[in-house]
């Protein structure tokens, strides 16, 4: 069968059910999602930091590929597709990439590529296919390295001739970078559809019984993958569960499925149960065909539904099995997207601590990360707190944000781990993004850099600032801003105050300028999959942490505001949903959210 298996390790984790809550997207994908509360500046921003109009039609891209080049010896290629918009002096935007598939060169891939589809202009698109090393399977495929990837071939089209098309679907042959050749690269499917601004889903939890076994020294490592059958008689895959290992009745986490996903309650759907194998050849167990109505009807009646094996001699026979899949629970919810709660009110508010140790070197000095050029330049730090805020300052009403130095000598002759960097010893709000870089300016006059980097002090404060606003306020939600050159002194206590934070409105973007190893920040970041544990043993409710360094930013290769609107609304609407916290103005809760 068709492969559609995460790249995290070897495809055992879950795609596209969204979990609690339902799907958890970058801003980008929900753009078009809002919920029309008027005129909103941070909305009309991020538009315009994109370089689009606020009018488009939001398009999700499918990709399947068959008859790839096999580049490795031992095993099949194990393809991801990067997309890409041509932009008119023939430079490369990237889109997005899907999840690497193991062992497959006819692959068809869960994740979908977002772009904004306009009328009125031509938007040519660029597919590149690679074959991904195995020593990087562990790694988020947007951490990637492309150039450490073996090619496999691309194509190209204008996203119009898609649209076009009766099907909505367009197959292009893959050649090389040199232009169509002799050689057979295969061929890539693209199938497009719009978002539905339908926010309905449903949250389900499937469970299986005497299912078959087909490991000879175990039992099977079943899951499941539930795909659309779309118009044009395919089915397009629009989630699979996690692996559960060495079990013939198994019990899933809940999949949240959202109405854009499956269409409509009685659109048909396809379950196929597989069990996996690491060689990515996965055991086809059984396969039904069902609807988001049958399941509500399934839950109700207490009844399973029994699972077919096609025959593989007779068309059209098949083998009714004694497996069955039952559904446990059924919740119909409504799902908000980021900018449904900005519209209706919601904040981010904006804090930002920086870092005033020695390392740094002294501020005098041309070759400090705190130099002040007389010429104007910016330094490192001024470019962070201009990029991040200049962005958030649009979600904060108020634009007083709170403003810390850490690591450095106070005028009391004390050492600091959290000062106002206003030099105030009452007040540490400062008004708006030129209070942050004139307190700054000034504080590099008053205080010396001294030492060592403790962060846990500065995220402790804000967690208490967070903390403080849930007895009057939930409609607000914190984002602290972490500027440093350093080592972490303190790493587990830093663990220890993450995972205290991560059960309140509160995410952190640490921004690492100057050339310090920085291994310690992807480690708080967390995109490894590995939540945080504390020195008690406990685990980080959600990850609050997103980590960018200045070099790669001065490479050209990400920007901070980037890199900030990467994760933050993810990890907003994960705190929101998982509070049944709902956009202002929004339904009573208890009829869109299960207890």
């Amino acid at each position: 069968m068709g492969g559609c298996f995460s790249d995290v390790k070897g495809g055992q984790q879950a795609i596209g059910g969204g979990g609690v809550g339902g799907p958890q997207l970058p801003l980008q994908q929900q753009a078009s999602g809002g919920a029309g509360g008027g005129h909103n500046d941070a909305v009309d921003f991020f538009y315009k930091t994109k370089g689009l109009d606020a009018l488009f039609t939001q398009i999700e891209l499918s990709l399947s590929a068959s008859k790839l080049r096999d580049r490795d010896i031992m095993s099949k290629s194990d393809p991801m597709v990067v997309v890409y918009a041509k932009k008119r002096d023939e430079s490369l935007v990237e889109l997005g990439r899907t999840e690497v598939i193991m062992n497959n060169l006819d692959p068809i891939w869960i994740g979908k590529v977002p772009v904004a589809y306009q009328f009125e202009i031509v938007q040519p698109l660029v597919f590149h296919v690679y074959d991904v090393d195995t020593k990087y399977h562990n790694l988020p495929v947007k951490e990637l390295k492309l150039k450490d990837q073996e090619f496999l071939g691309e194509a190209s089209c204008v996203l119009s001739e898609i649209v076009t098309k009766q099907s909505r679907s367009l197959t292009l042959s893959l050649h090389n970078k040199n232009g169509p050749g002799l050689k057979n690269f295969g061929t890539i499917t693209v199938h497009a559809e719009e978002t539905a601004a339908s926010r309905n889903a449903v949250e389900v939890v499937f469970r299986c019984t005497h299912l078959d076994n087909k490991d000879l020294f175990s039992k099977s490592d079943p899951f499941l993958r539930i795909s659309r059958i779309v118009e044009s008689g395919g089915a397009v895959p629009i989630c699979k569960t996690e692996i559960v290992n060495n079990n013939l009745n198994p019990v899933w986490k809940p999949l949240c499925l959202s109405m854009q996903q499956y269409g409509s309650k009685d659109n048909p759907l396809v379950i196929e149960c597989f069990d996996f194998n690491s060689s990515g050849d996965h055991v086809l167990i059984g396969k039904l065909q069902k609807s988001v109505a049958d399941f509500e009807r399934i839950h109700r009646e207490k009844a399973g539904a029994n699972f077919i094996l096609p025959s593989s001699h007779h068309r059209g026979h098949e083998k009714v099995l004694k497996g069955q899949l039952f559904v446990d629970s059924f919740v119909e919810k409504q799902l908000f997207s980021f900018i449904d709660y900005i519209s209706s009110g919601f904040e981010l508010n904006f804090m930002v601590a920086v870092d005033f140790t020695a390392s740094n070197g002294h501020p005098r000095s041309p070759g400090s990360l705190h130099y002040i050029d007389p010429s104007g330049r910016l330094n490192a730090y001024q470019q962070a707190i201009i990029e991040v805020g200049d962005v958030i300052q649009f979600y904060d009403s108020d634009r007083r944000f709170p403003a810390w130095g850490f690591g450095g000598k106070t005028h009391d002759g004390l050492i600091s781990h959290c000062f106002n960097l206003n030099g105030s010893l009452s007040g540490f709000e400062v008004e708006g993004v030129e209070g942050i870089m004139a307190a700054y300016a000034s504080a590099l006059q008053n205080v010396t850099l001294s030492g060592p980097t403790l962060f846990s002090q500065v995220i402790n404060r804000a967690a208490d600032l967070a903390g403080q606003s849930l007895s009057h306020n939930s409609s607000k939600y914190f984002v602290l801003l972490i500027i440093t050159d350093g080592v972490l002194t303190d790493l587990q206590e830093t663990k220890d105050a993450i995972i205290k934070a991560s059960d309140l409105p509160l995410s952190i973007l640490i921004v690492g300028v100057g050339n310090a190893d920085f291994k310690q920040m992807e480690i708080l970041d967390a995109d490894n999959g590995h939540r945080l544990e504390s020195s008690a043993g406990r685990i980080a409710t959600r990850d609050i942490v997103q980590f960018v360094s200045m070099r790669d930013v001065h490479a050209g290769q990400i920007s901070v505001v980037q890199s900030l609107l990467e994760e933050l609304p993810g990890q907003f609407l994960t705190y929101m949903r998982s509070r049944s916290i709902i956009p202002i103005g929004a339904s009573d809760p208890q009829s869109t959210y299960p207890p």
